[in-house]
């Protein structure tokens, strides 16, 4: 499934440009032929936007939800996105997946939250593994720091995820997250790992970039450099079966020797 990643920081603070932004892109991400769209953790609104976050914070099935339906419609990919959600007085930090019929496949909502800065605004999710169908791949979905916890990965492993989406604020001075350790949950969980940055500075933050699409051969498919990009790689399931015949390691897992992790 050829796959592509929008990386951007869009423009902070306004939803009408960040869908404009959504919209060109997937419009050249359709013409080479890519039938997903990942873009950046909480893509529709900005990261770094304060109280804003509250502000623009909207419901799982709200406006922008179906503007996006709209665009996925009429580009005929899938999209999936970062955004603030709203529900009832709590936002949390989610990632929506819309099929390219428009149709509403999953929502994430990021389990564990980074630094203070999203523990004052959001609250966190309690569901470690979401998954969707998408073109014959079973599709999951994390957020950012999430990837970095090996449990949460490979929980998705053990239940069948082919290809984990991870929209990111991935920042300075963290970037061999994005340099090392995602080739590396990839290999060791057998499974294409996306990861989809912002780039460039926003407020506090100087997002890295490194994007990439890693695959379970612990090897980047394609990887962006720290501006804005849009790139383009294919997770391919036939590929993925002959590794994980190659490469054992959840058939080897000993679980009765684990019982002191949890």
């Amino acid at each position: 499934m050829r796959t592509a990643l929008l990386q951007s920081s869009g423009r902070p603070g306004s939803v009408a440009e960040n869908l404009k932004v959504l919209d060109a892109a997937a419009g050249r991400a359709a013409a080479a032929g890519a039938a997903l769209l990942a873009a950046p953790e909480m893509f529709l609104t900005g990261y770094a936007i304060g109280d804003d976050i509250a502000r623009l914070a909207e419901p799982a099935d709200g406006d922008s939800a179906d503007a996006i339906a709209d665009l996925a419609g009429r580009h005929g990919l899938a999209i999936a996105y970062g955004y603030p959600e709203r529900e009832g007085d709590t936002v949390l930090n989610s990632a929506q997946l819309i099929s390219a019929g428009g149709e509403r496949l999953a929502n994430y909502r990021k389990t564990h939250l980074f630094g203070p800065f999203e523990r004052a605004h959001f609250a966190p999710g309690e569901q470690p593994v979401v998954q969707a169908e998408l073109g014959g791949l079973t599709l999951g979905l994390m957020i950012c720091y999430d990837v970095e916890f090996p449990e949460n990965v490979r929980a998705h492993a053990l239940a069948g995820t082919d290809l984990l989406v991870v929209p990111t604020a991935q920042m300075h001075p963290f970037q061999f997250v994005a340099e090392s350790m995602i080739p590396v949950r990839a290999f060791e969980n057998q499974m294409y790992v996306a990861y989809v940055n912002r780039a460039g500075r926003e407020g506090e933050f100087d997002f890295v970039g490194l994007s990439a699409l890693a695959g379970p051969d612990g090897i980047a498919r394609v990887r962006a450099g720290r501006g804005e990009d849009l790139l383009l790689a294919d997770a391919d399931p036939a590929f993925l079966a002959a590794s994980r015949e190659a490469n054992p390691y959840l058939q080897d897992r000993r679980p009765g020797l684990y019982g002191s992790l949890v």
